[in-house]
């Protein structure tokens, strides 16, 4: 193993996903598996200034004992000083970094969708308004591992898995950091340019998808990173590739066909030839080949999970579409091609709103949830439909068209 690459990364995920400075409190999270890239992310926030750095790991073996046993009043509660966490989290303005990259995405086969869909419903509500309230850095990442290889390649070649994760992140690059730093503000541009459209809708057509989305007045779009409300600049996925808003959770219509494979952790499965057909912004239709019932279960969660939270544009130039791969990794995946979401949407993408009630009058989504899924690739185009029924070609046959300052 290169432990320069790892060391690379780590700064990488630090610096420029959480923002780690002097005196920052860092929360990550992580499987057991992960541990290389958490040991080398410690020390890297660490040599940054922090504080102190909180690691919570996961085992799939423990989740999956409690899943088979646990009473369903545990699994859909919480412990209380979790809460209080949360709050410290926000005093202080912590540094969250998660790490997926799921080393056995079959650990809970077999499992009730009932079950597997259970969650601490108010804790995860916390969680989301926290991160999405400017207080506090965040970033995903994903962390190589054996298990992982083993989905993308068929055997555990983890080094072959790191070769394509370092192209995607920049890391061949004699400086990854400037690399990001540049790519943000091409996706930044992109924004920019679909912003000055103030376009009332987003249709998606192509390789089995016909799905119209209505967007809120006043929503502004996101590429690369955001800036939380102390200045720090951070970016919340490594990679990224796209630019992205939040539509009007009672507007979207028409049919989704999945262009890769849904992996869904929490659920330990992996959906292949996912269909969902939409009607007056609600997900009414769900047909798969494989672990339906797992999506099903997850749209009945609460009110929003069945309306959309997101809407993504990602085209051809990706590096994640160049990397020739299913990464089985949301994280990944998600950024080989436009996507949507169920679940909850972004309050940053309608700034003229300053609270909750507001947000949701002009029609931002709400929920304990927010699932991408990729609809995108060759042969997809995207059109922006203005309020006077006018369209602007954004996308053609996977190819970004609109013309960037």
């Amino acid at each position: 193993m290169d432990d320069t690459r790892i060391t690379r990364y780590a700064e990488l995920v630090v610096r420029v996903g959480a923002a780690v400075r002097e005196g920052s409190t860092v929360y990550v999270t992580a499987e057991v598996e992960h541990l290389p890239l958490v040991r080398a992310i410690t020390e890297q926030a660490y040599r940054a200034g922090a504080f102190r750095v909180v690691v919570d790991l996961v085992d799939s073996g423990v989740r999956r004992a409690a899943l088979d046993h646990a009473p369903m009043d545990s699994l859909t509660s919480h412990e209380p000083w979790l809460e209080a966490r949360i709050d410290h989290a926000r005093e202080v303005g912590a540094c969250f970094i998660r790490l997926t990259g799921t080393a056995d995405p079959h650990a809970f086969d077999g499992v009730a969708p009932e079950r597997l869909a259970a969650m601490p419903r108010e804790l995860t509500a916390a969680s989301r308004t926290l991160m999405m309230s400017g207080d506090v850095t965040w970033t995903v990442a994903s962390a190589p591992n054996e298990g992982w290889a083993q989905q993308v390649f068929g055997e555990p070649d983890l080094e072959a898995l790191w070769e394509k994760v370092a192209v995607v992140l920049r890391l061949d690059e004699p400086d990854p950091v400037g690399a990001w730093v540049a790519r943000e503000a091409e996706l930044t541009a992109r924004a920019s340019a679909l912003d000055a459209l103030s376009l009332d809708a987003v249709r998606y057509h192509g390789q089995g998808t016909d799905l119209t989305v209505g967007l809120i007045p006043g929503h502004i779009w996101t590429g690369g990173g955001l800036v939380a409300k102390d200045g720090r600049a951070y970016m919340p996925n490594l990679p990224t590739e796209e630019v992205f808003t939040s539509p009007d959770r009672g507007r979207a219509d028409g049919v989704i066909r999945l262009t890769r494979p849904l992996v869904m952790p929490r659920a330990g499965c992996v959906v292949e030839g996912l269909v969902v057909h939409f009607e007056g912004g609600r997900a009414v239709e769900v047909a798969a080949d494989t672990n339906a019932d797992a999506v099903r279960a997850e749209l009945a969660t609460d009110a929003g999970a069945s309306r959309l939270g997101e809407v993504s544009l990602v085209d051809g130039t990706s590096r994640v579409r160049a990397a020739g791969v299913v990464f089985h990794d949301t994280l990944y995946d998600e950024n080989a091609g436009c996507h949507v979401a169920w679940g909850s949407g972004f309050p940053f993408a309608v700034p003229g709103a300053s609270t909750a009630e507001e947000r949701s009058a002009l029609g931002l989504n709400t929920s304990a949830v927010h699932t991408d899924v990729v609809v995108g690739g060759p042969g997809v185009s995207v059109d922006g439909i203005r309020a006077d029924g006018s369209v602007v070609p954004i996308m053609t046959d996977d190819v970004w068209v609109l013309p960037v300052p």
